[in-house]
């Protein structure tokens, strides 16, 4: 049988950058804080916590002074930093260069939405870690989109400012901009919508949907708290039935490969290349045992 690893798969820019942060600070001190998962792959959470990573949480980060911070790629909000200035946390800065402008942008969109009775909304999923950094940049007054039925919460007779977080559906976020230039036409309002699903997204899509056709059987890996991992993933069911989501080989089935000539192995931006090739691995021993 046929096994090939998607050439497109494995980490995106800005978790690789962060887990190399990671990896450069654990070798350095031999101990790191984490605060929250560095990336949403349960394999890989484990690599790095036998490397010595703590995850903790943001009541245990309040409680901590004089050490050493690891800020993932999915960034956090301005309250993190100011606890960390206070409480002597020296931070590692892993947020991916993209966020950090994302940020950037809602943050000075904010302060120009104040001055004209404007609004900020921003689609994404509620209480992702990436959006609630984006939502800090607002006070947490930014407006969360996540479906349809959240426009409602939209004051049309005010003007919008419409971003996505960077993990999104496209054709949803088009979908979400139609509704709300829809309601702002019909008030006269002004509205400035901004794309900023992350290209690295965008332009996997169609290449990951090229790749889940020309094989019989899709072995897709991800973790199981992965927002991107979902969407991938459904892109890969759309075109191929025989699509599989695993967390690891412990999950593989001898029995999906009677009769397959050919298996694509892929996974979300959150999958590392590791795991993928020992998904290969696997399966070549089972299809020739």
């Amino acid at each position: 049988m046929k096994i090939d690893i998607d050439p497109g798969a494995g980490f995106c820019f800005g978790v690789k950058r962060a887990i190399q942060l990671a990896e450069e600070a654990l070798t350095r001190d031999g101990t790191l804080y984490c605060l929250g998962q560095v990336v949403h792959n349960e394999e890989e959470e484990s690599r790095l916590k036998n490397l010595g990573l703590q995850v903790i949480d943001n009541e245990f980060f309040k409680t901590i002074k004089g050490t050493t911070v690891l800020i993932r790629a999915h960034g956090e909000p301005p309250e993190t930093y100011k606890i960390a200035g206070k409480n002597n946390i020296r931070l590692v800065e892993g947020t991916c260069p993209i966020v950090l402008r994302l940020q950037d942008k809602i943050r000075k969109s904010y302060e120009e939405a104040r001055q004209h009775k404007g609004q900020v909304v921003i689609f994404g999923k509620r209480n992702h870690p990436e959006v609630i950094g984006l939502t800090g940049q607002t006070m947490d007054e930014a407006i969360i989109v996540d479906d349809e039925k959240d426009i409602e919460k939209i004051d049309f007779t005010k003007p919008v400012c419409l971003y996505a977080q960077t993990t999104k559906n496209k054709d949803v976020f088009e979908l979400i901009k139609h509704k709300i230039s829809m309601g702002t036409d019909i008030k006269n309002t002004h509205f400035d919508a901004n794309n900023t699903i992350c290209r690295h997204v965008l332009n996997r899509d169609e290449k990951l949907k090229g790749f889940a056709k020309g094989h019989d059987l899709i072995l897709f890996a991800g973790g199981k708290h992965s927002s991107n991992g979902k969407y991938l993933f459904s892109l890969c069911q759309a075109v191929n039935n025989h699509s599989h989501y695993i967390g690891g080989v412990k999950d593989l089935n001898p029995e999906w490969f009677e009769g397959i000539q050919s298996a694509g192995i892929t996974g979300a931006t959150s999958t590392p290349e590791w795991l993928l090739e020992k998904i290969a691995d696997e399966v070549k021993a089972l299809t020739e045992s």
